[in-house]
C-alpha cells in the first residue's frame, strides 16, 4: 500500500487527486501557459523591445514599487488592527470587524471613484491636503492609497486567527520572569506571528501588483509617471498588439512568482527556526 493511500482517511484519493491537479490547469495552468506561448511569437530583440520600452519600464517601478510599499505598510497597520480586534473590548468593535471585509466586497471600480472623490482637490480630505501642498489624486501616491486600501483585509484576516490562538500565560510568563512589553512582543509573540504576517504581506502584495479597476480612477494614468503596467497590458490589447501585451504580462509574471518565492521561502524558514510545522 503506498504511503498516500495509507495516510487518506477518505476514499478515492486517486479520484480526488486527478479532479483537483484537471481543476487547477483548467484555471491556472492552462491560461498562464498560452501567455508565455504567445510571447514566443515575438523574435527575442521584439521581446526585448517590448518589455524594456521606458514606459513599460517606469510602469513596473510604479506598479511592484507602490506593490511592495504598500504590502509592508498593511503589515504593520494590519497587525497593529487585528491586535487591536483580539485584545480589547470596545464599543463598535463588530463594526470595526464588519468594515475590514468591505475591500473584498465594494466593486473595484466603485473603490476607485470613493477614494478619487475622497482626495480630489475638493473632495472631503482633499480639501485639507491641497492648502498643505499634498496631492493625492491623480498622482502615483494616489495608487498606494487605492493598493493599501485593498491590501488591509489579506493582512488582518491572516494575522487574527493566529492572534487569538496564542495563549495569554506565554506573556505573563515571560512578564514574571522580568521582560518588558516590548521584549514580550519582540521575543515571544512576533515569532508566532511571523509566519502568518509574511503571508498576510504575501496576498497583499499579489493583490496590489495586478490591481486595476480601483486604481485608475484615483491614479490619472499619466504616462512615465502613474500609468500602471496592467493598464499599458490593456491599452495594447485595444491596439491588437497580443503579442507585446503578453510578452509585458509574462515579465510580471516572471517578477511576481519570483517575489513570492522568496516570502515562501523565507515564511518557511522562519517556521522552522520557531519550531512551528506550516
Amino acid at each position: 500500500m503506498s504511503s498516500a493511500k495509507k495516510n487518506s482517511i477518505f476514499p478515492g484519493f486517486g479520484l480526488s487527486l486527478g479532479y483537483t491537479i484537471v481543476y487547477l490547469s483548467i484555471i491556472v495552468l492552462i491560461p498562464l501557459s498560452a501567455v508565455v506561448l504567445k510571447t514566443t511569437s515575438l523574435t527575442f530583440p521584439a521581446f526585448l523591445d517590448a518589455v524594456t520600452a521606458p514606459r513599460v519600464m517606469a510602469s513596473y517601478r510604479l506598479s511592484f514599487g507602490m506593490a511592495l510599499l504598500a504590502g509592508l505598510i498593511n503589515a504593520i497597520f494590519g497587525l497593529l488592527l487585528a491586535w487591536a480586534l483580539v485584545r480589547y473590548t470596545f464599543i463598535g468593535k463588530n463594526l470595526v470587524d464588519a468594515l475590514v471585509d468591505l475591500p473584498f466586497a465594494l466593486p473595484t471600480a466603485v473603490t476607485g471613484i470613493a477614494l478619487a472623490a475622497l482626495y480630489s482637490k475638493n473632495g472631503w480630505i482633499g480639501q485639507y491636503l491641497e492648502p498643505l501642498g499634498i496631492k493625492i489624486a491623480f498622482t502615483p501616491w494616489g495608487v498606494l492609497v487605492a493598493l493599501i486600501f485593498i491590501g488591509l483585509p489579506f493582512v488582518v484576516r491572516t494575522v487574527q486567527p493566529i492572534l487569538e490562538e496564542i495563549e495569554i500565560e506565554l506573556e505573563e510568563a515571560a512578564a514574571s520572569l522580568g521582560a518588558s512589553r516590548w521584549q514580550t512582543f519582540k521575543k515571544v509573540v512576533l515569532p508566532i506571528l511571523f509566519p502568518a504576517l509574511l503571508t498576510g504581506f504575501a496576498l497583499a502584495f499579489a493583490r496590489a501588483v495586478g490591481e486595476y479597476g480601483s486604481v485608475i480612477f484615483i491614479a490619472g494614468n499619466i504616462p512615465m509617471v502613474s500609468e500602471i503596467t496592467p493598464l499599458i497590458i490593456i491599452t495594447k490589447l485595444e491596439q491588437y498588439d497580443y503579442a507585446g501585451a503578453t510578452a509585458i504580462a509574462s515579465v510580471m509574471l516572471l517578477i511576481s512568482l519570483l517575489l513570492l518565492l522568496a516570502i515562501n521561502g523565507l515564511q518557511a524558514w522562519t517556521a522552522q527556526k520557531t519550531g512551528r510545522v506550516r
